[in-house]
């Protein structure tokens, strides 16, 4: 490949002004500051301190949410405004706790479980946050039955799989705190004790 300019070169070059000024000084030079610039910058966050760059990267949570599209909104409006906007990590599973839970989908399982030690590992987490909804069709689905044609139904439908959750990761993990939640359609949460 020849590195003089050929004529074909030098009519793209002179039909495009943009392009005709990287071939000058003052376009090399300017390519020369960005270049430098950006080493730089690179050089800098190397030489950071390890505890800065570990507190950069602490969060308060994990949260597991299902994967239902009519409440992605208002997770995040509820996760601000108890003031963890930008301090969790977040996993969606169809079914969250029945997700994380079920033998149909065992890789849904060890992938729950990867996220925690992640989460765990880079991100110092101190707690989980599971959050199931009203009317989940993964419960349909898994469970075989529509129990949001009864509320008290569907709560302990709900609760019983939270709590079992709860119970795994207070056995893997003692030292996380487990908070379980049930969304309703409206946005609204509950605890479930």
């Amino acid at each position: 490949m020849s590195s003089k300019p050929t004529q074909e070169n030098a009519i793209s070059v002179a039909q495009h002004p943009d392009h005709a000024a990287m071939g000058t000084a003052a376009g090399r030079r300017d390519f020369v500051k960005l270049a430098t610039l950006g080493a730089g910058a690179s050089l800098l966050g190397a030489l950071l301190p390890a505890s800065v760059a570990r507190a950069a990267g602490a969060t308060d949570a994990l949260l597991l949410s299902c994967m239902d599209f009519r409440l992605m909104d208002d997770i995040e409006r509820y996760m601000s405004g108890r003031g963890l906007r930008d301090k969790y990590d977040h996993i969606v599973l169809a079914g969250a706790s029945l997700g994380a839970l079920t033998d149909k989908y065992p890789a849904w399982r060890e992938t729950f479980w990867s996220h925690v030690d992640i989460s765990i590992q880079l991100h110092h987490i101190r707690r989980v946050i599971v959050m199931d909804h009203r009317d989940c069709g993964a419960y349909k689905v898994f469970l075989g039955e529509d129990f949001a044609k009864d509320a008290k139904k569907e709560t302990a439908a709900h609760a019983a799989q939270l709590k079992k959750l709860s119970g795994e990761i207070k056995k893997k993990h003692p030292k996380l705190e487990v908070e379980l939640l049930l969304m309703a359609l409206d946005g609204k949460v509950e605890k479930i004790s």
